[in-house]
């Protein structure tokens, strides 16, 4: 069964998340964030899947977050907007992102990835 690989290929965390997936032959669906942004539906989803709050789905080192100054939104407007905001633009999202049935990684942080996608 492969897994769902959200990545913006410029990334260097990306891509190091795509050589460990290679190297560990975890059969993946590459989608590229910037081209197909996640929809409100599926960070609905993924939101409750992860256990995660809302604010850990934002790329907060990214151009987009600092221009719109979300820092302090992030923290004050109500889940259902944050999530407009976030299937605005791909940009807003923090990647990779794995989604394998009812795991959802943010973040390539490799003990994780092993552990839960393995």
């Amino acid at each position: 069964m492969s897994v769902l690989f959200i990545e913006y290929p410029k990334c260097t965390t990306c891509k190091k998340a795509k050589k460990f997936l290679i190297e560990n032959n975890i059969e993946f669906i590459d989608r590229h964030i910037a081209e197909e942004n996640p929809t409100k539906e599926e960070l609905k989803e993924w939101l409750a899947k992860s256990n995660l709050s809302i604010n850990k789905f934002f790329n907060t080192s990214g151009v987009l977050y600092r221009e719109m100054q979300l820092k302090d939104k992030v923290k004050a407007l109500p889940e259902d907007e944050l999530l407009d905001i976030l299937a605005s633009n791909g940009m807003l999202v923090k990647r990779p992102i794995i989604v394998k049935e009812d795991t959802i990684l943010i973040g390539f942080k490799e003990e994780e990835w092993l552990t839960k996608i393995k």
